[in-house]
C-alpha cells in the first residue's frame, strides 16, 4: 500500500505540479491584500478538491454511461499526459500559464481567481481529471481507493501551502531552479503516461 501511495502521490504531484501554480498564483495575486490572497488560495484548492474527489468516485460510472471502455480512457489519458509532458520539458506549459495569468490581468473587472483560473483549469485540468480516473481504474477494493484519495489529499493541501507561500517561495527558488524541476518532473511524466498507453493497449488485446 505505501508502494500504491507513492506512485499516485507523484504522479499527482507531477501533473496538479503545485511549484508551477505557484508562480502564477503570485502573478494573478500581486495587488490583492495578503488576506485575501489566502482565501482565494483556500477557495481555489476546495473546488479543485470537490471536481477531483467527484471525478474519482463516479468518474467510472459516467464513463460507463457514455459507453466509453476503461482500456480507450487508459490510453486517451496517457496521449494526453505525455502532451503535458512534453510541454513541460520544452517549457511551453509554463509559457501557456504565463499567458493566462496577462489575459486576466489585462481585465481589471476579474477580481476573484480562485475558480477560474486557479481552480479550473491549473489545479483539476483535463490532465489531472484524466489522471486520478487511470489512478482509480487501478484500484482494487476499499483500501486501495483510500490510498489514492489520501495520496490527492496530500497533494492538494500541498497545492494549498504552495499558494499561500506563492511569493517567499518564488523568491526562495528564482525561475532558474523552477524550470529544471518542471523538466525533470516532465520526463518522468512522459515515462508514467507510456506506460499507461501501454497497459490500456495490452488489457485492450487480451481482452
Amino acid at each position: 500500500m505505501f508502494d500504491l501511495f507513492v506512485s499516485a502521490f507523484v504522479t499527482l504531484f507531477v501533473v496538479i505540479d503545485p511549484p508551477g501554480c505557484a508562480p502564477i498564483f503570485a502573478g494573478l495575486t500581486s495587488n490583492a491584500p495578503p488576506a485575501s490572497a489566502r482565501a482565494m488560495a483556500i477557495k481555489a484548492c476546495f473546488i479543485a478538491a470537490c471536481i477531483l474527489f467527484v471525478f474519482a468516485l463516479f468518474g467510472e460510472a459516467l464513463l460507463a454511461a457514455l459507453h466509453i471502455e476503461l482500456n480507450s480512457f487508459r490510453i486517451a489519458g496517457g496521449i494526453m499526459l505525455f502532451l503535458i509532458a512534453l510541454d513541460m520539458v520544452f517549457e511551453k506549459r509554463t509559457q501557456r500559464r504565463e499567458e493566462r495569468v496577462e489575459k486576466v490581468k489585462a481585465t481589471p473587472e476579474i477580481e476573484d481567481v480562485s475558480v477560474f483560473p486557479m481552480a479550473m483549469p491549473m489545479l483539476a485540468g483535463p490532465g489531472s481529471i484524466a489522471t486520478i480516473m487511470l489512478l482509480m481504474s487501478q484500484a482494487q477494493g476499499t483500501e486501495s481507493t483510500l490510498v489514492i484519495l489520501a495520496a490527492l489529499s496530500a497533494v492538494l493541501v500541498l497545492s494549498l501551502i504552495a499558494l499561500i507561500a506563492a511569493i517567499p517561495l518564488m523568491k526562495l527558488l528564482g525561475h532558474s531552479v523552477e524550470a529544471v524541476i518542471t523538466r525533470l518532473l516532465g520526463v518522468l511524466l512522459a515515462a508514467l503516461a507510456a506506460q499507461y498507453v501501454i497497459d490500456g493497449l495490452r488489457e485492450a488485446m487480451l481482452g
